[in-house]
């Protein structure tokens, strides 16, 4: 039961003496971040105008973001972070349809939105480097107290959703819903107030402060900032900090892995972290060298607590839904699916039967909706369920298996393939940083699949022997093998390090990326498509009247 806010949680932290909040230059107890969270939530108040209390915070992770989640905690207002990643009209479009009242950021951050219309005058902005800002903060010093209005309903947060399947959505947080996060998190990912929580991934996501932020809040646990995310910067902040706890996504640990091995990689006090998207073998492989346990889970910025893990998980599952309305389902009809028959490779025998889309028949109450976006609501509830548009299926133990996102089985030679079993395979080379499975058009039927690998600067395609890689790998199966493979040392990805996958399905092989396309068995096995191939499979698809499925 929600009884709970964000701001109860921070006024339970006034008078304690124990480290807060950390940043390489300074220190903070909890009794400071409080005290200063308290002066901007007065200054919030003094500037506060008609119509709704939305506040953006377009920063890098520095302490300022932190206390201003606090001032909105003790303010009543709503925290709207802003993705530095977003450029031009998309970035202009996103931050107008928020109704913000004011902005904090720097002048890095004025320089992004420079000559953009964001819906907020020059004189609502709060610059942090300004050299008046201390001195504001500082006459706005007050005893802490929460707002009058202040109820678990109350927003907090709008979160942008990350927009790796199409357009970004502003998902409502109350204060209630996050502290019920924090309490909830702290105990499922170990957190306790001994940890220092090491926070890399930006505060402007999901990920940072339900799964870090909010946790370390509700056991008074350190927080420690990590400015943005930088692969050889993770294993000294680490060091410096003494962390023991962070959490991630599967591209941050794969950039991690791809740093070079060192003997004393071990040397250092993380024992856990928690995250999404990580491989088996990428976990296996950072608690080798790095001598801490990754947890994975399920959620999204809209949901959260739908799975409980037990300690007899399958590596590759999620865990056992948390309770009898949580299921899978077929979208159309809305009958729950058949057990997964699962091969010895953990293939999906009848996915026909077995693979449908993760609800929560009873989770549409507990859905606090978009911003603005009846449309979105509309789509995530229906006939009175919440439908999350992932995929799913349980084997025959009860255990729940992420099956990708709602498109990631590819329908080739009138068989169903996982884009994700593709991805995962591919990510497990070990010279791959990252990579994305996905279906392409087939000139004359269905689809083909296709892949887009990142990999390191210096390494070449060719280096990889990709075709020999995937040949010995047994679960994946002659037909999941990409018949294109998109080549790059930096894929698009969203601000919070995944990858735009839509964005690379759209495009296909007519990306300006190098692309090597099957040839079958034997030397080379892939070679790279040429203009001229490119044209000419471009007519292919005209003469069997499919021209159309390329944009």
């Amino acid at each position: 039961m929600r009884d709970e806010t964000i701001a109860d949680l921070l006024l339970a932290r006034l008078n304690d003496d124990r480290p807060g909040l950390r940043s390489r230059e300074r220190t903070w107890t909890w009794d400071e971040v409080v005290r200063e969270s308290a002066a901007r939530a007065s200054l919030a108040r003094a500037l506060r105008r008609d119509g709704p209390f939305h506040i953006g915070v377009l920063l890098e992770n520095v302490p300022e973001y932190v206390l201003w989640l606090g001032a909105a905690a003790l303010s009543g207002a709503t925290i709207v972070g802003v993705n530095p990643t977003r450029t031009g009209a998309y970035l202009e479009q996103e931050v107008r349809h928020t109704d913000l009242q004011l902005l904090v950021t720097d002048r890095s951050g004025l320089e992004l939105l420079d000559g953009l219309d964001i819906g907020v005058s020059r004189d609502r902005f709060l610059l942090i480097d300004d050299d008046d800002y201390a001195a504001r903060v500082a006459a706005c010093a007050c005893e802490p107290k929460p707002g009058e209005s202040i109820t678990p309903e109350t927003q907090m947060l709008l979160l942008f959703t990350s927009g790796t399947t199409g357009k970004s959505k502003a998902a409502r947080c109350s204060q209630g819903r996050l502290a019920e996060l924090g309490r909830n998190n702290s105990a499922k990912y170990d957190v306790k107030r001994e940890d220092v929580c090491y926070c890399p991934m930006p505060l402007f996501h999901g990920n940072a402060l339900m799964a870090l932020w909010a946790p370390a809040l509700a056991a008074g646990a350190t927080v420690a900032l990590g400015k943005k995310f930088s692969a050889s910067g993770f294993l000294p902040d680490v060091r410096f900090y003494g962390a023991t706890f962070f959490t991630y996504v599967g591209k941050a640990i794969g950039y991690v892995l791809a740093t070079p091995e060192r003997p004393d990689d071990g040397d250092n006090t993380l024992t856990h972290g928690f995250g999404t998207e990580a491989s088996p073998e990428d976990k296996a492989g950072f608690l080798r060298r790095f001598g801490a346990k990754l947890v994975e889970g399920y959620g999204s910025s809209e949901s959260a607590g739908m799975i409980t893990r037990a300690p007899d998980t399958p590596p590759a599952a999620l865990g056992r839904p948390a309770h009898d309305g949580v299921r899978i389902v077929h979208p159309e009809t809305r009958e729950t699916c058949a057990p997964a028959v699962l091969d010895e490779h953990g293939r999906v025998t009848n996915a026909e039967a077995a693979v449908g889309e993760i609800v929560d028949v009873h989770g549409a109450a507990k859905f606090e909706g978009y911003y603005d976006n009846p449309e979105a609501d509309a789509e995530r509830v229906r006939h009175g369920w919440y439908w999350t548009g992932d995929l799913g299926y349980v084997d025959g133990g009860g255990f729940l298996y992420f099956g990708g996102r709602s498109g990631d089985w590819i329908r080739v030679d009138s068989e169903n393939i996982s884009a994700l079993l593709t991805q995962n395979v591919v990510r497990r080379h070990p010279r791959v940083v990252d990579a994305a499975a996905f279906g392409v058009p087939d000139p004359r039927s269905g689809d083909q699949v296709m892949a887009a690998i990142e990999i390191p600067a210096g390494v070449t395609f060719e280096d990889l022997g990709l075709a020999a890689f995937l040949a010995a790998q047994d679960d994946l199966g002659t037909k999941g093998a990409p018949r294109f493979v998109r080549v790059s040392h930096a894929l698009p990805t969203t601000g919070s390090g995944k990858l735009r996958k839509k964005e690379m399905q759209l495009e296909g092989w007519r990306t300006s990326d190098p692309v090597y396309r099957w040839a079958g068995r034997g030397e080379p096995g892939y070679v790279l498509m040429t203009e001229a191939d490119k044209a000419a499979l471009r007519e292919e698809f005209a003469a069997a009247g499919r021209g159309r499925f390329l944009p």
